[in-house]
């Protein structure tokens, strides 16, 4: 019974293909946040977004998404400023798609994020910066203003036993 009920699924979808691969996302903008020209917090000011205006999604990479709005402009905006989809949007595309993922009914709605740091071409990229380092020493504190800072809010310090060295088995640690 459960197979007829996927190649149902399967046959009721195949016609709207055509004009799922041809219609690029949407997403619903959740916070007004800035346009930007790169996928970066510094790249130059492309535009902005209010909050619950519709999103043409264009491409994502990393933790940012390269959109369109309303009013033609594009750019980068994070990742988590958009909500993919457009809610009540009654797609019937997205209906079939929920019932053939086994997703319809479930009333449960789940977004995460991941972003894995670099990636190689941003490595072979990358360039020292003493500038950078010079400004990252600068927030170093010592020990003395650590406790001060921890005093201030209400930490204490918990002295504990570090674990024992694990036993070696077969001359390997």
């Amino acid at each position: 019974m459960k197979i007829h009920a996927f190649l149902l699924t399967v046959l009721l979808a195949v016609p709207l293909l055509p004009g799922m691969c041809r219609a690029a996302e949407t997403g619903r903008a959740l916070k007004a946040d800035v346009l930007r020209s790169a996928p970066y917090s510094d790249a130059r000011k492309t535009g902005v977004i209010v909050r619950g205006e519709t999103l043409q999604i264009l491409t994502k990479k990393g933790a940012w998404l390269n959109v369109k709005n309303g009013k033609r402009a594009s750019g980068w905006v994070r990742l988590l400023s958009v909500r993919r989809g457009t809610a009540g949007s009654g797609s019937t595309s997205k209906g079939v798609l929920d019932v053939a993922s086994g997703r319809a009914g479930t009333g449960t709605i789940v977004a995460t994020t991941g972003v894995r740091g670099l990636n190689e071409e941003e490595l072979k990229g990358a360039r020292y910066n003493a500038a950078e380092v010079k400004k990252l020493d600068g927030y170093a504190q010592t020990p003395r203003q650590g406790e001060q800072f921890a005093r201030r809010g209400g930490l204490r310090a918990v002295k504990f036993a570090y674990l024992p060295e694990p036993k070696q088995k077969g001359g390997r640690r």
